[in-house]
């Protein structure tokens, strides 16, 4: 049997150009796949093929999990049953047991080779997407072989490539037998092997669009900075000149709009908006929400947000169809925009005046003159007050030095009672969750700042989310959510 088992992987590494161990990787799943069959219950075997000579070895396996996750006592042991067969064992690791060498008639011969031809199936198909991917194509283009519920099967070359129907473009209506581009949008690892998935609904489609038809994006004269769309309606794309002598927006649309036409017909007719990319935020966000024209701009860098003003008889134009050029301009420049006329900005400034107005009336313990002063000058928060340079506030014509020390010193103590109070609340906060096991103050604290108070919160949340809040690593995040989650097993 071994010297049958080394002619048949050669044969098969030579027939299918594939390489020697992949075809033993799949000998080694076939034979462990014919030797299940020879059990009644569903346990877990691995084999190991010797590729020198042939030789086979089988084991059974017995996975090592935590007691409340065992759901299958033919393939899983608890902790205490692994460590009773051996002392060393962790969670997740494997308890293996030898099982005698088997005998496989034809039956099973021809169901080992079956899995191995479908193993090398796999591997021909990964080996003809890894030579696409490497080519770095990301506009592919194709024909469309079939439709499979509304979905269609795009063949490009020796490549089969999926366009879902929610990435295609509303309204367009595709037929087998078409010729289409779309964006290489991600590779799917799906249980049936890897499968590329196109989008034509994307702005990356677009900008890629662009560089087929503006050759001076593809020498890098002139670059696409941002693009945003609402698909087959319209869309905003944000270009530089990287030379002086070069027009940006003229390039770009070409001669009598040739190449902004051609890029507009692949789209389905989606209207396509050039706007000049300016360093200054601000100029950004002016320049995308033309031809609409701005009053005034007040930037919020901490929100990254922006209240823009314009006239009552713009307002409509810039905020464009059910919002739609003041969301594509939002996306383009990655900044919250809040449009308003010059009575909501008024009103808006007021309260929010009212609102600092009111905390430095209650947290300085003075009263509405001073109070207005410090708005009037600029002042929002109590750190500024309390950790502005001196010098500066001495600049304030109403205050003089003691004034200024005071209006500190006021503020610092202000500051230190808030942050008293918050770490108490926050010591509160978290002591349900360090009755946990394995958690630790640390970590309990970083989850309480982020609303994560009890276990009950904690065992709703992924593995993913606790490694975001904490920087802790996966296996103990999901050894601590797993622990939370007990009670809902007992």
């Amino acid at each position: 049997m071994s010297r049958e088992l080394l002619l048949l992987v050669d044969a098969l590494a030579r027939e299918k150009n594939v390489d020697k161990n992949i075809v033993i990787g799949a000998l080694e799943l076939a034979l462990a796949s014919a030797t299940k069959k020879r059990f009644p219950e569903d346990i877990d075997v691995r084999v190991e093929v010797d590729p020198a000579t042939g030789e086979f070895k089988s084991f059974r396996r017995w996975q090592v999990v935590a007691d409340e996750l065992v759901e299958a006592p033919e393939r899983q042991l608890t902790l205490e049953q692994g460590q009773a067969r051996n002392p060393e064992i962790q969670l997740e690791q494997f308890v293996e047991e030898s099982l005698p060498a088997v005998e496989f008639g034809r039956i099973g011969a021809q169901a080992a080779k079956q899995v191995i031809l479908q193993k090398i199936r796999d591997a021909e198909r990964e080996q003809i997407l890894s030579d696409f991917l490497a080519r770095e194509e990301h506009l592919v283009t194709g024909v469309i072989k079939r439709m499979e519920r509304g979905s269609a099967i795009i063949e490009s070359g020796r490549v089969e490539a999926l366009l879902p129907r929610d990435q295609m473009i509303a309204k367009e209506n595709l037929r087998p037998g078409d010729r289409v581009r779309a964006y290489l949008w991600k590779v799917d690892r799906v249980s049936r092997g890897p499968q590329i998935v196109l989008s034509r609904i994307t702005p990356e489609f677009l900008i890629k669009l662009f560089e087929l038809e503006v050759p001076e994006l593809e020498d890098g004269l002139l670059e696409i900075k941002s693009a945003a769309r609402d698909p087959g309606s319209r869309a905003k794309i944000a270009v530089k000149s990287n030379d002086p002598r070069i027009d940006p927006i003229g390039t770009c649309v070409g001669m009598r709009g040739s190449r902004v036409q051609a890029v507009t017909s692949e789209l389905g007719g989606e209207r396509i908006d050039i706007i000049l990319w300016s360093e200054d935020p601000a100029q950004f966000v002016i320049n995308a929400l033309a031809p609409a024209e701005v009053s005034k701009i007040t930037v919020d860098e901490e929100k990254h947000s922006m209240d823009i003003v314009v006239d009552e008889e713009n307002l409509a134009q810039a905020i464009g169809r059910t919002g739609q050029n003041v969301r594509l301009a939002s996306e383009l420049t990655g900044w919250e925009l809040n449009l308003m006329t010059l009575e909501e900005s008024q009103k808006k400034s007021e309260e929010e005046s009212a609102t600092i107005r009111n905390l430095f009336m209650e947290k300085l313990d003075v009263d509405q003159e001073v109070a207005d002063i410090l708005v009037q000058e600029g002042f929002g928060t109590l750190e500024e007050v309390a950790y502005v340079p001196v010098a500066e506030m001495l600049e304030i014509e109403s205050f003089d030095e003691d004034t200024v020390n005071e209006l500190r010193s006021r503020a610092r103590n202000a500051l230190l009672t808030q942050a008293i109070v918050t770490e108490e609340k926050l010591e509160h906060d978290v002591e349900d969750l360090l009755t946990l096991e394995g958690m630790d103050n640390q970590v309990a604290r970083l989850l309480a700042e982020k609303g994560v108070i009890t276990k009950e919160n904690l065992a709703d949340l992924a593995t993913d989310d606790l490694v975001e809040m904490t920087g802790i690593d996966a296996e103990r995040a999901k050894q601590l959510i797993m622990t939370a989650r007990a009670p809902w097993f007992a």
